[in-house]
């Protein structure tokens, strides 16, 4: 099989689309062409100097990390650093670099729904859904085409509502218009004025995969000039948000808890607050820096909040209201590389994939 960067960021694209990551981020296409062709690909959470020599040894020449190695621009690139010593190297080398991070983070089945699934929670949703990033289309077509267009939208990934899919509203009415001298009608002629009866169809598309949907929407359309409205909402995207909360099947004692906690994620140590709770049954969480998302744990009725990156002054917010449980930032996404991982084999059956051996933490304990 031949595979081009391209092919392997498109796909990662379809997964978590780059216009979903944050403002300060730095996701996408790092070094590299999207031409170039893919020897193996190395999925790891960093980018470091140490994964590009194990790129080299494992013969791969794509990185495809969590984290990317370049946040801030670089006015030099002279080795001075450890990003721009990384950076050298990769392009000695001929490595593309791929970072899929706050995108990642805030997909639906991504880096929270990897942890969920390795607490062990049901009845997961995000815990801070976005906000401003669904529209409404609004389209206009004969009666007898409203099924064949709206077959087109859904397959596009237009209408879903939650952990509905297939949403539309119809309604009927009667469309009105002149041909005039160059157009070309699919219903009635040039200089005569044509009533239709038509049919006004209604979806919610996410915002990243407009351009999509609009190009199924005008394929499946008969009209020469397709009628459409897009409205932006301000209603929640629950598939698209920061953190998740769930539910244990069952109660369980705090300290087992903590003790599942340590355990699965190979924490040196959890640094929490008061274990005001004799029980753990509601679980809010978020890989890497979460403690943005204290708030909304504690008004969702979280019993503990989990994440990386609390400060001594954060953890007075808790208030005895809630069980702050830092694991530490690594601990918590490091299981990210083998999500990615994993999604990619079922797309890219026998390619060189590899998961990184090499432990990038610069946390130890002593």
């Amino acid at each position: 099989m031949e595979l081009k960067v391209k092919d392997i960021s498109g796909y990662l694209e379809h997964l978590a689309s780059l216009s979903s990551q944050e403002s300060y981020d730095n996701c996408g296409l790092i070094t590299g062409s999207h031409d170039q062709k893919v020897t193996g690909v190395l999925f790891s959470l960093d980018c470091t100097e140490a994964i590009v020599e194990e790129a080299i040894s494992k013969g791969a020449n794509m990185i495809v990390s969590h984290h990317p190695i370049v946040f801030k621009g670089l006015k030099k690139i002279n080795g001075k650093n450890y990003v721009e010593r990384t950076i050298i190297k990769a392009i000695k080398n001929d490595i593309a670099i791929y970072a899929i991070h706050t995108n990642l983070d805030n997909y639906r089945f991504g880096v929270n729904h990897e942890i969920a699934s390795r607490i062990g929670l049901i009845n997961t949703k995000i815990l801070d859904p976005k906000r401003d990033v669904l529209k409404k289309l609004i389209v206009f077509c004969p009666t007898e085409n409203v099924s064949s267009i709206s077959k087109s939208l859904f397959e596009a990934g237009a209408g879903h509502i939650g952990d509905y899919a297939e949403c539309s509203f119809q309604s009927e009415g009667k469309g009105g218009f002149l041909p005039e001298e160059n157009a070309n009608p699919t219903l009635g002629k040039v200089g005569s004025r044509e009533e239709v009866n038509e049919t006004k169809l209604e979806v919610i598309i996410s915002s990243h995969i407009q351009g999509k949907i609009l190009n199924a929407m005008r394929a499946a359309h008969p009209y020469e000039e397709v009628a459409y409205d897009l409205i932006p909402l301000s209603n929640k995207n629950h598939f698209e948000g920061a953190g998740m909360i769930g539910e244990l099947e069952k109660p369980i004692k705090t300290d087992q808890f903590l003790s599942h906690l340590k355990s699965t994620f190979n924490c040196g140590v959890i640094r929490h607050t008061e274990k005001h709770f004799k029980e753990i049954e509601k679980v809010a969480f978020c890989g890497g820096a979460g403690s943005f998302l204290l708030g909304n744990a504690k008004a969702q009725g979280a019993d503990i909040f989990i994440t990386g990156d609390f400060k001594y002054h954060e953890f007075f917010d808790a208030e005895d209201k809630i069980i702050i449980a830092d694991i530490g930032h690594y601990e918590s996404e490091q299981f990210t590389p083998n999500l990615i991982h994993d999604a990619m084999k079922k797309k890219f059956i026998n390619f060189a994939l590899h998961l990184s051996e090499v432990n990038t933490n610069p946390i130890n304990y002593f």
